[in-house]
């Protein structure tokens, strides 16, 4: 799962399916669309004019909880001796 945020165009992309896959993609409003991969899986997530729609997206950034980011378990690793 890959979350980014692109301040240039203000735009957060959720991606949660990698790799190339055809999706039918689903336009809940002109700002939010979800990519639906093959078996009605939810491959993406993409969200316009995000820090409109996210309060304080701008200011204070994205609180992520519950999952490892791979560059903490890398510096964990590093930290460790157990290089990569």
């Amino acid at each position: 799962m890959k979350i980014r945020y692109d301040p240039s165009v203000d735009a957060l992309d959720i991606r949660i399916i990698e790799g190339k896959l055809e999706c039918e993609v689903i336009h809940l409003s002109d700002q939010v669309s979800i990519d639906i991969g093959p078996e009605g899986k939810v491959v993406a997530l993409e969200i316009l004019d995000a820090s409109e729609l996210i309060p304080d997206l701008k200011a204070k950034g994205i609180e992520i909880e519950n999952l490892l980011l791979k560059e903490s378990i890398a510096s964990v690793r590093d930290q460790d001796g157990l290089g990569g």
